[in-house]
């Protein structure tokens, strides 16, 4: 979960702007010929910030600030952020139109800002007045304002879902969606000469857990795909547009605007049947033999929540079945898809790792109470998690009043970014930090710790502070399972035609492998 819904990371700057360059640098003319005039002896008169001691950073054109530079730089913003780095350091400014967005991407400064200074820096910025309907108005975990709302829901989903006991309780899901995945994976590769596609089926398996957890409710293939269809279309139209960083822009983007209240509605309309036969299930015990006997969702229907008088409404349960769906199945499945692409390329880390499970199991399969006895399994995970975590930047945080960091201001509104790949591959803490090797955590030498409770964070794939991500533990006990699963079940190749595993990447909701990977299995005997 921890590229949560509603996120809206600067990793999908880039394709908001690229998509269509000829109509970027268009409008970038318009707003500059046109607006200009009436504009500049305003910025130049009352400069936003001015007074400020701002980050350094690169200048920008007046209105329009650093986003024509992102967009003729013809790079992803990731790249454009760490070309950066060497010229302004850990913390530097870009002025995207009219967010004032501060680029953090040093440990220290993440542990002065989320640890040190927490409650001050654990509130999100303003949004598009659109994101605000598919959020309800910031009413979820992730998009949340630091305050009551926030720490209500936080704390029935981490309490009532999340917890230890809680997520013991979904054993039997967990187990039957693995038995799934593999069968899956077995047919396909009987029908494709032992060829599948890894992340297709990782991301399947882990939506059908995270369905059964939220809805406890029995739903066939059909039924699965048309919801995950249904979200795949929210995050798609929850991409970046210039009128999120150019209010002024915001006439041009009617239309826009108009699909995206239509698939609002859509998702609406899709998910409401599915919360209404949940709660009949509830009120009429024993009507539906197939219901679970608990679910995320039935912690919701009557929530209380500080300063509200009412329990959510339909539109604001879609809102949270939505974010813990979408926050929990993409993540975990990129993952997944750099694990076996990374034991396909070592095939040593790969029979370890196999042989660790046979020594602890057996012959029968996997369970989750196996995990925590495989240290060679964790950390592999651990591993993997430091390589690639789940996005470029953490989600975005905001400060509740004014204060500095690194000697620099901080005005309440701005986006903090956390950039996180400088952090996990820091030469200064990490030994041969390009280097894949799960070893590291066996010594002793090295912290595994993605929490940021041991001191300043050496890697933080799930964030630090009081907004880290509160489906930690679940996405842990979902990606060492199917791992576990997936070794224990078959041994992983390359294609014959693709000896070595490219590992280029991509950002689209999480960091994905540029190349989708496709993989031969050979089906272990166990």
């Amino acid at each position: 979960m921890a590229a949560a819904a509603y996120s809206f990371t600067l990793s999908t700057l880039y394709s908001a702007y690229t998509d269509n360059p000829y109509y970027v640098f268009s409008i970038t003319a318009f707003i500059i010929t046109v607006l200009t005039v009436k504009l500049l002896p305003i910025s130049i008169v009352k400069k936003p910030n001015s007074h400020l001691n701002l980050p350094p950073g690169p200048s920008g054109w007046p209105i329009v600030g650093n986003l024509l530079q992102v967009a003729r730089s013809g790079k992803p913003f990731f790249e454009f952020v760490r070309e950066l780095r060497p010229k302004y350091g850990n913390i530097f400014t870009l002025q995207m139109g009219s967010r004032t967005m501060i680029i953090v991407s040093s440990a220290e400064l993440v542990h002065e800002a989320l640890i040190e200074k927490g409650q001050i820096f654990a509130t999100r910025p303003p949004e598009n007045p659109t994101r605000n309907v598919y959020s309800c108005n910031k009413f979820t975990v992730n998009s949340a304002l630091y305050g009551p709302v926030w720490r209500s829901l936080r704390r029935n989903m981490v309490q009532g879902m999340l917890s230890s006991s809680r997520l013991r309780e979904f054993h039997g899901c967990r187990q039957s969606s693995m038995d799934k995945l593999i069968d899956r994976i077995r047919d396909e590769a009987k029908s494709n000469g032992g060829a599948v596609w890894v992340l297709k089926n990782a991301r399947y398996a882990v939506f059908c857990i995270l369905l059964s957890m939220c809805f406890g409710l029995e739903m066939d293939v059909e039924t699965i795909d048309t919801i995950d269809q249904m979200m795949k279309k929210v995050l798609l139209i929850l991409d970046p547009r210039l009128d999120d960083y150019l209010p002024i822009l915001s006439p041009l983007f009617a239309k826009q605007r108009k699909q995206a209240m239509e698939v609002r509605m859509e998702q609406i309309e899709t998910i409401v049947p599915f919360i209404e036969k949940r709660r009949s299930a509830l009120q009429n015990p024993g009507s539906d033999s197939t219901a679970a006997p608990f679910a995320y969702l039935d912690t919701l229907f009557d929530l209380k929540v500080e300063g509200r008088k009412s329990a959510p409404n339909d539109s604001e349960l879609v809102t949270l079945c939505s974010e813990f769906l979408n926050g929990g199945t993409d993540t975990t499945a990129t993952a997944l898809e750099w694990g076996i692409a990374r034991l396909i390329d070592n095939p040593k880390i790969q029979s370890r790792l196999y042989d660790e499970i046979r020594s602890t199991v057996g012959d029968r399969k996997v369970e989750q109470k196996d995990l925590d006895k495989m240290a060679y399994l964790n950390a592999f995970i651990k591993e993997l998690l430091r390589k690639h975590p789940p996005t470029y930047f953490s989600l975005t945080h905001a400060v509740i009043e004014p204060t500095t960091l690194g000697g620099y201001d901080i005005p309440p509104g701005a986006n903090v970014e956390i950039y996180l790949p400088p952090i996990s591959e820091d030469p200064r803490v990490w030994s041969d930090p390009e280097k894949f090797d799960p070893e590291r955590f066996l010594s002793g030498k090295e912290d595994g710790d993605m929490t940021g409770g041991s001191g300043v964070p050496r890697m933080m794939p799930f964030g630090v502070g009081r907004r880290i991500c509160p489906g930690l533990s679940m996405a842990m006990i979902h990606i060492t399972l199917m791992v576990a699963r997936m070794v224990q079940e078959f041994e992983w190749c390359s294609l014959p035609s693709q000896p070595m595993v490219n590992f280029s990447e991509k950002s689209e909701f999480t960091v994905v492998m540029k190349y989708t990977l496709q993989a031969i299995v050979k089906s272990r005997k166990i």
